[in-house]
């Protein structure tokens, strides 16, 4: 098939950009201020597939959006007519349900910066990916009335684009996370006649294509956590990290599930990358231990306060997994999860598996960071929160290309 091009805007370690190159799309350039998630998507996406043809008057490092938009105007006004598609969404902790909602965190005016890039460069398609908080109203937003998601629909429409949004969950397309997010989709309106039509579409066919590609993939509609990662027990064989000296990692089991087979396609390692186990003390263990056992019939959930009086837990979250469920949103905190069978939180390779990162995607960088770092560090656990999953996005580039090619 002809490959169609794209710009991934806010790129982060490449969920997005795998999806696409797995759905036979071609990268141009990607957009990633944090050099930590840069490296990760350097180091898969462009030195190990060779997915983008990075152009010469753009450093071939991470990026500051404003910082591009500001010194290669006349360069992104050339590419006028020669790019299918923008995609990406801007970072959403100013908007998230899960953090602290605030409507002048410094962040939210990206979405003017991601806007003034569509205007310089125009592209045919604009696929756009933020949190569910996205589409609620904040008290003091000047446009009384209109969530943010709103404010977007409106400028895009207003630069000639028919637009589609909608809340989505990717537990409905494979993942085995249920991840809700609003998905738009813009299409440019001088591209045919039918355009509006088109965008109006892509959701019905969205909807409608998972079946045919998860059943030519060989996977289920829905995967539980149990089918993503329970073939990386320790009790599989404890052997040392293979990246991280002074700790301990585990041998691969034996892939259990149709999902786990086909995230471990090509792999021939005996240790799974990025599964460096979190050392904790003996006391963790045991009130993590106590704590599965209280929660047999209730995971997936916070604890209740009970067990946060009884064992004096003052974290803001601590949710025991089930393994016969999707598990909820992960986010960038690895210790808000218990581990469902075994007393302890998750590594990076099975926060990997819940956002469905093949094994082959190696992860740069830190294993996690704390204190005044994470506000300029973006450690591994931290990419993979961040991250669109690769399952859905391959998907989502499926449906896009179906619109460009009819």
């Amino acid at each position: 098939m002809t490959s169609l091009n794209y710009i991934d805007l806010f790129s982060g370690c490449g969920g997005l950009s795998l999806g696409l190159h797995n759905s036979n799309w071609k990268g141009v350039f990607a957009i990633e201020k944090n050099p930590d998630a840069f490296k990760t998507l350097e180091f898969n996406l462009i030195t190990q597939k060779k997915h983008f043809e990075w152009p010469k008057w753009l450093p071939q490092s991470s990026h500051d959006i404003n910082e591009v938009l500001k010194n290669h105007k006349t360069e992104l006004k050339k590419l006028r007519g020669k790019i299918n598609l923008i995609a990406g969404g801007p970072p959403c902790q100013g908007f998230s349900m899960a953090g602290r909602r605030n409507e002048v965190d410094e962040r939210n005016s990206l979405i003017k910066s991601y806007i003034d890039f569509v205007d310089l460069v125009r592209p045919d398609l604009i696929f756009f990916e933020n949190v569910k908080g996205f589409t609620m109203e904040f008290k003091k937003n000047r446009e009384k009335g209109i969530a943010y998601s709103g404010v977007v629909l409106k400028s895009l429409n207003k630069l000639g684009y028919y637009v589609q949004g909608k809340l989505v969950n990717f537990s409905e397309f494979g993942v085995p996370q249920k991840r809700t997010r609003f998905i738009l989709v813009g299409v440019k309106k001088t591209l045919n006649k039918a355009t509006q039509n088109v965008a109006d579409s892509f959701f019905s066919d969205l909807e409608k294509n998972k079946f045919s590609f998860l059943k030519s993939n060989n996977l289920n509609l829905i995967n539980t956590v149990g089918d993503a990662i329970s073939d990386l027990f320790q009790s599989n064989g404890i052997v040392e990290s293979i990246d991280s000296p002074g700790f301990k990692s585990s041998k691969y089991g034996e892939a259990k599930s149709k999902y786990q087979k086909y995230i471990r396609k090509n792999i021939n390692d005996e240790i799974p990358d990025s599964h460096r186990f979190a050392k904790h003390q003996e006391t963790t263990i045991a009130k993590f231990k106590n704590i599965l056992d209280l929660t047999e019939g209730r995971r997936n959930f916070d604890i209740s306060n009970d067990i946060r009086l009884r064992y004096n837990i003052k974290k803001h979250t601590i949710i025991p997994l089930s393994a016969n469920d999707c598990s909820p949103t992960i986010t960038t905190l690895p210790d808000d999860y218990i581990h469902y069978k075994e007393p302890r939180i998750m590594t990076v390779r099975e926060y990997a598996r819940l956002q469905s990162f093949p094994d082959w995607y190696k992860f740069q960088g830190k294993y996690t960071t704390g204190g005044k770092l994470r506000k300029q560090e973006v450690p591994r656990y931290s990419q993979i929160g961040n991250a669109i999953p690769p399952l859905f996005a391959e998907q989502v580039g499926i449906i896009l290309r179906n619109l460009l090619h009819g």
